[in-house]
Formats: C-alpha cells, structure tokens, sequence
C-alpha cells in the first residue's frame, strides 16, 4: 500500500458572503515602551436592529474597553480572549469603542473583534491601522462626541494567527471564532493541519468547534444530510450541515436542556441520546412534539446508573430495524429491574485462587458483568443482556450479515503483567462472555467459559466505531469496520473475514496525525465518512474523509456467502437462549463442535434447559465426544448444587488429560477449576486423587496448561507444586514479544512506556507462578522460599505499567504472611527490599523562576523546540516532583495519568492547560474526594471503595494508602480540584521550560526532533 500525506483542505468559509469579516490585527503605537499607556478609538455604525453584538479583546499586557463611555471589558491576560455581549448596548447609527491599554515590559500590542448580526447582514469592526491612537488620555477621550481627528494611525504587527507572532498559538481563527460564537450556531475559519491516509483519500476539516460548544465525543447521521453531534460536558447537541466549496459548514444547536450524549441514534423520527452520568444519566428520546420541524421535548426512558470515562455509552439500531442496542463500561450498574438475559444472570468471578484489586485501586471493588451489551424496545423497555465481561467498550456496531461488535478498552496499568489484555476487537454474539474482570483477575482468552477476540489492537483508548457501509469508498473499506483510538491518535481500518460462524481480522492503519484525539465517527449521506476529534475539553473538531483515487466505488454488497451455514447453526442455538423449550439434539451435538462460537452458543442454550432433560446424559457422556463432555460439564458446574460435585468430578476424571488434544486439555481444566469454585472444595480422598492427575502432567510442554495447572496444584495442596515451579521458573527463556508488540514496536506513535516495556519484557509467565505460589502453604523448604523472594527483586528491574511494581509488592506481601513465624526473621532481608527503586538525585532547577501561565509558556515556546537537552529535561521532570505521579518513559509514580504520550495526544495549549491549571479538567479516573473522618480528620485522595471499606490514594505521593470502615467516616464529597498542586513549575526559568516540554514533547525520544 502507498501511502500519501494529506493536507487539510479548507471547505469552511464565512457564512455568507454578506460578512464583512476582515481578521483583526495586533496593534499599538510605532514604539514599545515598558510601563507604556496608550489610548485606542474606532467609531463606527451600527444597524438597527441587532439580533446579536458580541466583541472580543484581549491585549499584552493590560487594557479596560468601553463602548459609548460605559466599561464592557477589562483583561490582564493576552492569551485569554475576553468577551462581552453588546446587543442591549449598541444605539442605532454611530457608536465608538475606546481602549486603555499599557505594557509591563518587552512587546506589545491590542486586538479586538465585534461581530454585530442584523436583519440581513452581519458586520464586524477589528482593529486595524483605521483605529486612532493616542499616549495622552484626553478629558471625554471614550465618548463618542470626542474629536480624535488629531490622533495618530496605529502601528500593526500582523493579523491574529500570523505565523511568527508570539501570541499566534493562543489567538488564531480558531480561538477569536469561538469567542464570538453564542453557542447555538456558528460559522469556520479553517486551519490547515496534516492527516496520513492511504492514497487515494483525502481529508478535510469541516468545522472547527468553538469553545462555546463544548468538546464533542458523539455523532450520528440524522435526517436531511445534517449530522447531529454531543458535547461532552454541558454545552448541548448539534445539527451540522456539512459544507463544500460552494457553501460553509453550518451548525445549529438543538434547542433542547441535555448533553452529555456518549450515544446518538437517529431512528423512528426521533434522535435517541445516551447521556453519560448525572441525574440524567442513561438513555432519552428526543422529538419533535408540534411538528414545527424543531426537535423540543425529551423524553427519559430510563436512568442507567454509571458515568465518567466507563459509563454509559452506544445506542445503535438493530439488524431489524425493530430494536436499540446499548451499551456501557464496567463502571455501570445494569438498570434497575433488568431480569431478562441471553447469558445466564449467576455470573461470578469464577477465580479459583485469589485474586487482588489493582494495586492503584483503579476498579476495586467491581464485580461481573462489568461492561456490558443489552437488547431493548424504541420505547426503552425490556431490557436484555446480550453480551457482558467487557472493560469499557464505547462503542458497538453490527455488520451486513447482522453480527455485533465492539472494540474494548484495555488496562493501561496492567503493562508487563500476564495479566495485561490489549485493546481488542470482539464479536459480541448472543449470551458471549468476555472474561473482563477487575484487578488481577482478567481471564485468559483461552477459557472454555468465554470467547476469545476477533483481533488484539494493542494499547489505546478505544472510542467511536462503525462499518464503512454507505461510503463512496473502494470495496475493501465500505466493508472495513473503522475503529477510532483517542490516545494514539488513529482511525484503524479492520478487514474481517468469515472463519466458521465467526471472523478473523487484519488491521490496517487508515488515518493518523499528532495530535488526532479522535473521538467518535459516522458516515453521512453524501458517502463520507466524517469523524470528530476533542474529549476531556481539548479543541474539538470535524473531519470529512472523502475518496478521489481512480479505483470504483460502486456499492458492493457487504454480505458474507462464506460462513453463512456455520452462522446460521450457530443463531439456530442462540434462539434457545433465556427460553427453556430447546432443541435437546441440536444443542447436544453442538457442545464439541468444533467451532468455538458454535459450541459455546449450545452450551449457553443448555445451561436453560430444565437439568433434569441433560445432567445425567452429560455425567454419562453419552453420545459425546471429549470436548462435549467437557462443555456439558462445563455448564453443570455453572448451574449444579454442590451436592453433584462428586459425580461431575467422577466424570471429567473419567476423560483421559494426558490423551486429549491441546484445547480440550485446557477446557477440562477449567471445568475442574469451575468445579470447585461453582460446587466447593473436593474432601481428601478425591483432593489426593486429583493431585497425582496433575502431578503427573505437570509441568507440561505448554505454557497455557501449566498457568492452569499451577493454580490447580497450590488449590490442592499439592507438596510438589512449589519445587515443581521454582524449578520451571528458573528454566523459563525470555519472553517473546506478543504479536501487538511487534507490530507497536515500529509504530513511532506508541511512546516511552511501551517502547520501554517492549525493549525489555518483564516475565510474564514467572510473574503468573509466583502470584499463584503466593498462596501455597505447603512443600516449601527454607532455601525454596529464598529463591522465591529473590525473583521479585528481578522482577522488578523491568519496565512495567502503573502498578506493575505495586503488583509485585502485593504478591510478596501476600506470600511472606504465610511464611513461618520462625522462618520470617532469617527471610526478612531479602523480602523486605524495595522493588520500586528511590528516585535518582538531581539538580535543582536553576532559576530564577517565575509564576507561569499557559499564556507566559506559550510565548516563550512560540518557536518549535530544537536543540534541546534531553539529560536536563529529564533531570527537571524528576526536580519538579513530576515523576512523583506521572509515570514517564517506564518510570515514574501513578497518581496521575502516564505522560508518555502527552505530546502526542494533545495540542500544545491544552497541555499547557493541563500542567498550569490542573482542576480545568479531571479526568473521572484520576478524580479525588475530600473524606471527613467521625475523628475530624480531612482527607483529600482518590477513594476506591471495597465491601464496607474505603482506601483513600492520598494526595501526596509518598504516603501511604488509608483505609477506613465506611462506619468511620462522617462526610465525603467530590473534590472540584485536581490533585496535582499548583505552581510546580515556577522555579523554571525559560531555558528550562523549554528542556522540559521538549522532554515531555519527545515521547521519551533522545533522537527526536527536539533534540536536533
């Protein structure tokens, strides 16, 4: 594939051509003074009558505006566009704006803009050298009697945006476009930006989001080619009309109170609104109640409890056109009342050893189903759990054969564990499990009770996906699923192909940029697919990918032939799903297909059946083949009582585990693990039996079978399993990088901690022995116990996620409270050193610093960074306590969120924003709660609550976790404030400002473009 690099075109102009519209310029006199005043008029007419006035202004350093005498306006900061409504202030005829402006020091300069909208016209005043200006102030200087004949014409630096100029990145089209926008409509000034895509495509954006509107995360394809987009805070929904040469782009705002929307769907002549958190959380309708053509009356079908980054999401149309799917993250409670399911609703956790919470908390606490799929009315009524087990899948899509399917989150935190689960692409059929469970307890895609994914992506931020049907693309991708992911700045194009009743998958890179934070796609009438970037109140806007390569782009049809009658089993199985009236024969020569989709869709119809038509048929294994058996038994452990253990563990023993093949091996196994877990502890007599069983295959030849076998062995009491493990885990050879990986490690995008991760694989396997032998009790000798805790010192030398090192803090601590009383004295020193290493000593900054600001940065980082020094900027991301929280590069603390990819994923300014004013934003992850203990004593840190507990992550990074019993705290509330302090970097002068954002710019980098 040859690749072309794509510029941005510009499809938006003004609004109409009746806008007169010049871009303002900086002014001021011919000389820059310290300490100067200057004096600044412009007279001009107004219509009249005024629909709208709004003016903006701002000025380095200082300045008060007046309109006809009367103050409108006062600014001290020149990247902040200050803005005041004129509308009730303006007189028909003439009207005079007057400023006072003065400089601290170094350059200055004034601009200001006022766009008034009358009948038929709109009309702006900017300034320009038509101004008058003044270094005397004059009695009656701002009244519109005064003469200014005899003042000077002003000096101007240049148009807002003009490359070059130090307030250019603050104050651009962008910015004055969206101080003057009211918020229900608006109007673009383009900005040209770089997009690779294949050749072929081109890319356009279509609108740039003013701030008033909000950041959007959501879009959908409404009635009469509009689009219809969310913001993702409070600022409402939109209609967008997309815009060509020959028209702009225009958006209107829909009058209606909601926002929020993580979930748009237009269908039956109603725009459907998932909205995430809050009182209103959870799914509305919106209609048009008087058929006057303006959406105006919403409707809240029903509250879903959940919201943050893991709340409620999708809602999408079924293959019928009868029905809504919905979906949402593992933070969200199923609705209240729902009692209706294609899986069975005794969903568990299903670990047979413990499992432990993340070592951050992230999560702690919550249980199955985690996220999850439902099936309900246009009413929003009877609701249906489809699919469940996910992490936080934000979006959901069905193909041209009718099958759904999702692209979940993985857990960032999670690197370098073997517990760590890539971004993934799934195919959510009828009843599907997906194994997601929290802290360590994610289940591998190799469980029998589960399904595995369609494709593993990698690491990422999944958001908005869709099928490419309808776009005037080439045939391959108006088949594509395209799914979006924020953190690396990508649109992937994922090729599936029909493998039984389900698909394989290839992907392929369709669009990228830095910074891309896309958030969410769709495609419209005209066969474009348009997407939206933004998200946690970055600079949103819309893009528009269209093809002009030569290749056809007639409609295909997207239908599958191949697989068709395996899918076609397979949906046969799945209508027995939630009904008790199975087909008995089909499903149970289904339970050993051989297709996995196909034999777990009969499982899951099975386990609804009455168990008196299958457990003694099952027990006997009649008419079975191994892995029906396995399947079969598999269900009864999930819907048995513990007085059939005996009879189902007579019959797995019954089933040869060292003849079988490799995948009935691995399901067995399982079965027996569900056994115990589902029907409880086997007595002596069959815990001796099954210990010499396993004993004998242990350790296999199969890096899967002993992970299963291992947990199986220390459940047991196995008095061989500790030596057993020890000894393989010293014969383990290096781990091999995962598929993701390699495909990561030539994708420059990915950043410090992955390339780091990835460069040097921490043990995986040996990970996964020594979380299971943390809880063995029995077969340890002193020296075995020694050469366990030393692994954890190796272990810890390698790169790992956020928690990664706590993880291994957890292990040994679990582990070592089952060593002797006698032993722990002589075992203290080598269990007891720190496996996370101090932080290195550094210089101090040298100085002198100041009180910066986003505005005081971006002036100083007008021009691109080159020539950097990596060594101090890393030595200033330790010096400014950064590292603390931030983990960077593979090191580094995990209060708040992994900067590596920082300068990937957002603009300049809005990192700016994120270091200088920390509360703007708070990502819902690394939010924090202000406790009131019954004591009196405050504290302030993220809180996870566990059962009847609450750890509170205090703010500080080097404290410990508090945990308190809910009875012990009086009061706690939501903190409004971030908890990263203020003012960090104000003992940086502005060399070492530069190194640091360099640092933080380069990704880790020492060969980046910074440094040459």
């Amino acid at each position: 594939m040859r690749w072309a690099l794509c510029t941005l075109l510009l499809s938006c102009c003004l609004m109409t051509s009746s806008i007169d519209a010049a871009t303002p310029e900086w002014i001021w006199t011919d000389k820059t003074q310290d300490g100067q005043h200057i004096w600044l008029r412009k007279t001009f007419e107004s219509p009249d009558a005024v629909k709208s006035a709004r003016l903006t202004a701002t000025c380095d350093n200082h300045f008060i505006m007046y309109l006809n005498g009367k103050r409108v306006l006062a600014g001290d900061e020149w990247a902040e566009l200050l803005v005041a409504d004129l509308s009730k202030l303006l007189k028909p005829g003439k009207n005079t704006l007057a400023v006072e402006a003065w400089n601290e020091g170094g350059i200055a300069a004034f601009l200001s803009q006022l766009r008034i909208t009358g009948a038929s016209k709109t009309k702006t005043t900017s300034t320009d050298t038509s101004w008058k200006v003044s270094a005397e102030k004059k009695d009656n200087w701002n009244s519109t009697e005064f003469d200014d004949s005899n003042w000077a014409q002003p000096t101007a630096y240049g148009p807002a945006g003009k490359k070059g100029l130090p307030w250019t990145r603050a104050v651009n089209a962008d910015s004055l476009e969206s101080a003057l926008s009211d918020g229900d409509q608006s109007q673009y000034q383009p900005k040209v930006a770089d997009v690779t895509v294949p050749e072929g495509f081109q890319v356009e954006r279509i609108f740039s989001v003013p701030r008033s509107m909000g950041s959007w995360v959501s879009l959908t394809t409404g009635p009469n080619g509009k689009l219809i987009a969310s913001d993702q805070g409070n600022k409402g929904l939109f209609f967008v009309t997309p815009g060509d040469e020959n028209r702009p782009t225009q958006v209107e705002k829909i009058p209606v109170d909601l926002s929020g929307g993580q979930g748009l769907l237009w269908a039956f002549d109603s725009l459907y609104v998932m909205v995430n958190g809050g009182p209103k959380s959870g799914l509305h309708r919106v209609t048009d109640s008087n058929n006057d053509g303006t959406l105006d009356h919403v409707e809240h079908l029903m509250f879903v409890p959940g919201g943050g980054e893991h709340g409620p999401h999708a809602v999408i149309l079924s293959p019928d056109g009868k029905s809504l799917y919905v979906c949402a993250g593992n933070h969200t409670k199923l609705p209240e009342g729902v009692d209706k399911s294609r899986i069975p609703m005794n969903w568990d956790e299903d670990h047979l050893l413990p499992r432990r919470w993340d070592a951050n908390g992230h999560a702690a606490g919550i249980l199955a189903p985690g996220g999850w799929i439902c099936k309900i009315d246009p009413e929003g009524k009877n609701w249906e759990v489809i699919s469940m087990g996910y992490r936080n899948q934000y979006d959901i899509a069905l193909n041209a054969d009718g099958e759904l399917f999702s692209y979940d989150a993985d857990m960032e935190w999670d690197f370098g564990s073997p517990w760590y689960r890539p971004t993934r692409v799934t195919h959510a059929t009828s009843g599907s499990e997906f194994g997601w469970r929290s802290g360590t307890g994610k289940w591998p895609t190799y469980y029998e009770d589960s399904l595995p994914p369609v494709i593993d992506i990698g690491p990422g931020s999944p958001v908005g996906i869709t099928f490419g049907y309808g776009t005037k693309f080439p045939a391959k991708y108006q088949k594509a699923l395209f799914i979006l992911d924020w953190t690396y700045s990508t649109i992937y194009a994922i090729h599936l192909t029909p493998e039984g009743s389900s698909y394989k998958a290839v992907k392929e890179d369709f669009a990228t940029a830095s910074p891309l934070q896309v958030t969410d796609t769709t495609i419209g009438s005209d066969g474009a697919l348009y997407f939206a970037v933004g998200g946690r109140g970055t600079q949103s806007a819309m893009y528009r990918v269209t093809y002009i390569g030569d290749d056809s782009t007639q409609p295909v049809d997207a239908k599958n032939s191949a697989g068709q009658e395996q899918r076609n089993l397979r949906r046969k199985l799945e209508e027995f799903h939630g009904k008790p009236n199975g087909d008995l024969e089909l499903i149970f020569n289904n339970l050993g297909n051989e297709d996995r989709f196909i034999r777990y869709a009969a499982r899951i119809a099975m386990e609804w059946q009455p168990q008196d038509q299958w457990a003694a048929k099952v027990l006997n294994g009649d008419g079975l083949n191994a892995m029906g058996q396995i399947n079969g038994l598999l269900a009864l452990c999930r819907q048995g009582q513990p007085e059939q253990l005996n009879a189902v563990l007579e019959s797995l023993s019954s089933i040869p585990i060292d003849k079988v093949t490799h995948r009935e091996q691995l399901a067995l196994l399982r079965t027996y693990q569900l056994a115990f877990i589902r029907l409880g502890a086997p007595n002596e007599k069959w815990k001796s039996k099954l210990v010499k069983t396993f004993d004998a295959i242990y350790p296999s030849h199969s890096d899967e079978t002993n992970a299963e076998l291992v947990q199986l062995l220390v459940y047991l009491d196995s008095p061989t399993v500790v030596r057993k493990t020890l000894d393989l885990m010293d014969n383990l050879g290096p781990e091999e990088i995962p598929d993701w990986g390699e495909i990561a490690k030539r994708h420059a995008s990915y950043g410090g901690t992955v390339n780091a991760l990835l460069n040097n694989m921490p043990p995986l396997r040996k990970i996964h022995f020594a979380f299971a032998l943390r809880n063995a009790t029995t077969g340890w000798t002193l020296a075995d116990r020694r050469r366990y805790f030393e692994f954890f010192l190796s272990a810890a030398k390698h790169p790992g996620g956020n928690s990664y090192a706590k993880f291994l803090m957890q292990a040994r601590e679990d582990a070592f409270a089952n060593v002797p009383q006698d032993q722990r004295l002589i075992l203290d020193e080598v269990a007891s050193q720190a496996l996370i290493a101090p932080l290195p000593k550094v210089p101090a900054p040298k100085g002198p610093g100041k009180k910066w600001t986003t505005e005081l940065a971006l002036e100083v980082l007008k021009d691109p960074l080159k020539k950097r020094s990596y060594k101090r900027g890393r030595e200033l991301f330790h010096a400014t306590s950064c590292v603390k929280c931030h983990r960077y590069n593979g090191e580094g603390g995990a209060i708040g969120p992994d900067l590596s990819l920082a300068g990937k994923k957002f603009p300049l300014p809005d990192l700016l924003d994120n270091i200088f004013t920390p509360s703007k934003v708070i990502s819902d992850q690394y939010g924090s709660h202000t406790v009131l203990t019954t004591d009196g004593v405050v504290l302030n840190g993220r809180v996870v609550e566990i059962n009847d507990e609450v750890h509170v992550y205090l703010t500080d990074a080097d404290a410990t976790v508090k945990v308190l019993k809910k009875s012990e705290i009086e009061e706690m509330q939501v903190s409004k404030t971030s908890q990263m302090p203020l003012g960090l970097l104000n003992t940086l002068n502005e060399e070492e400002l530069k190194d640091l954002m360099a640092y933080l710019l380069s990704g880790g980098n020492p060969r980046a473009k910074e440094y040459r």
